[in-house]
């Protein structure tokens, strides 16, 4: 099954995959080259932690493989105007304007106003355009937006 993703997102684990390959595991190999100079592995407690470092990041270097191997790139959808992945939506709550991008689940950083299409307000602004209004769900009631621009 393929794992949705925006250009921008696949290149960010493109990036982080070759910094496990390269720089972590070089990282590693040295620390257990040093804790291996010590001698007796048996009670070497550098040794056995570089070990289990290194095994999760090679489990690491297999996870994200699988998910570029697995994704398919997702984008904007110049047709319709409607918001879709990789959208940028400015919103208007009657007093202030809130911006969001929405992103693949995998993307999602809502600290950063990344919100995954799954996410209530995502999915709620799925497909709306211009002037439209949306009724989001939240813990604190619902809100009620105007969509004030696409991009």
């Amino acid at each position: 099954m393929a794992t949705y993703i925006t250009k921008e997102g696949l290149k960010k684990l493109e990036e982080e995959l070759k910094e496990l390959k390269t720089t972590k595991r070089q990282e590693i190999a040295a620390r257990l080259r040093k804790a291996i100079s010590f001698g007796d592995l048996s009670e070497n407690f550098d040794y056995h932690n570089a070990k289990e470092e290194q095994e999760m990041l090679e489990r690491k270097i297999i996870e994200i493989g699988e998910k570029i191997h697995t994704s398919e790139v997702v984008g904007k959808s110049t047709g319709n105007g409607a918001v879709q992945i990789g959208s940028n939506v400015e919103l208007k709550d009657g007093t202030e304007n809130i911006t969001y991008t929405i992103v693949t689940a995998l993307e999602a950083d809502p600290m950063s106003g990344k919100i995954s299409v799954e996410s209530p307000i995502g999915s709620a602004l799925l497909l709306k355009k211009k002037g439209d209004k949306v009724k989001i769900e939240t813990p604190n009631g619902s809100i009620d937006y105007l969509v004030v621009k696409i991009s």
